[in-house]
């Protein structure tokens, strides 16, 4: 994504609200809002609809951005908004991200509970390999990936103002119990590596019980970038943000090199020599450096782990799809049983 051109699009009709109420309460709400709104959506996301508000201020064009939780049935503790907003809230300062303006958790404003912020000028990378960057601002951007990641772990939450953000420790117990309920409730068939995973998983939950702010969707495509240098200037997408494990989050952000999917983010197949992108293991002991750590026990588990998790929620974006609720335009393509048979293949060392 440019600054100039940002992705988007016509509002879908799945995600159509009214307009009007909106721009009412945001103009009582948010301090300099501006006159005569005009709503567009961001092309791409899979969880909560994304929209770019443009006003009229005093000197010229205003722009910020609304997030809101879908419409239609959800999954029990999905979509959390409210947390977004909060956890976004209590980081500014810590760790680079936008300017919160608003919550707003009164449905009947607009159907669904929503939040806004600043709009940042920047690159969003979609391809992980950064095809259109040279080798030196391509290392550049990973290391600022990987800095910003070690500089979130160490936030005291609770100085933050994000006591009871999460539960302090337990975090992998909860976390697989959870995602297997999530799993559940969007079950339409019988996955056999899903089954294995939700048995061994648990009985693989490391000793070391650490505990920090965890992003839980932390990759390259849900951060931004200034317009021109490869400095990180937003963390973006909190949704699944929590107290939790650093490792969690480190391993899930070292999925990029192990994914198929370029969607999602992929660097199978990246020549890293010539690239100027680190490898996995350099990527893991630069972040191991900074957190000021040894060597990672049984990291098999925490990827297994991680790419489960991904199941999970591949699963709900595949229900909402057939249910025509999702925020992409999808075919309904289930990506779950490839992601369930590689974190097992990771988990037992057949891979």
């Amino acid at each position: 994504m440019t600054s100039d051109q940002p992705p988007v699009r016509d509002v879908v009709p799945a995600h159509w609200f009214d307009p009007a109420p909106l721009e009412a309460w945001l103009t009582a709400a948010v301090e300099g809002f501006g006159r005569h709104m005009r709503v567009r959506q961001f092309q791409g996301g899979a969880s909560n609809p994304t929209f770019l508000l443009t006003t009229e201020g005093p000197d010229g064009p205003l722009r910020y951005v609304l997030r809101k939780k879908p419409p239609g049935t959800l999954l029990a503790s999905a979509h959390q908004v409210d947390r977004e907003y909060r956890v976004m809230k209590a980081l500014e300062g810590h760790v680079p991200v936008p300017r919160m303006r608003a919550l707003c958790e009164d449905e009947a404003v607009i159907g669904t509970s929503f939040y806004v912020m600043d709009y940042l000028p920047g690159r969003i990378f979609r391809d992980a390999a950064l095809p259109e960057l040279t080798p030196a601002e391509r290392t550049a951007v990973y290391d600022e990936l990987n800095a910003t990641l070690a500089k979130l772990h160490k936030v005291d939450f609770v100085a933050a103002g994000l006591e009871g953000f999460g539960k302090a420790g337990g975090y992998f117990e909860r976390q697989i119990a959870r995602w297997t309920r999530q799993y559940r409730g969007a079950e339409d068939s019988l996955i056999p590596e899903m089954e294995a995973l939700i048995e061994e998983l648990p009985g693989r939950v490391p000793a070391e019980d650490l505990v920090s702010i965890a992003h839980g969707d932390y990759r390259l495509e849900n951060v931004m970038f200034h317009p021109t240098e490869p400095k990180l200037i937003a963390v973006l997408d909190w949704e699944l943000s929590t107290i939790g494990h650093p490792l969690a989050d480190l391993a899930y952000n070292a999925f990029l090199w192990r994914s198929t999917s370029l969607t999602w983010g992929s660097l199978v197949g990246v020549d890293f020599a010539a690239s100027g992108i680190p490898t996995e293991a350099e990527y893991v002991a630069a972040y191991l450096k900074r957190a000021g750590r040894g060597p990672v026990e049984d990291w098999p588990f925490y990827m297994a782990f991680s790419i489960f998790r991904l199941a999970s929620i591949s699963q709900g974006v595949y229900r909402r799809q057939l249910a025509g609720n999702a925020a992409t335009e999808g075919a309904g393509i289930n990506g779950t049983p490839v992601l369930a048979a590689q974190a097992l293949a990771i988990l037992r060392g057949t891979d």
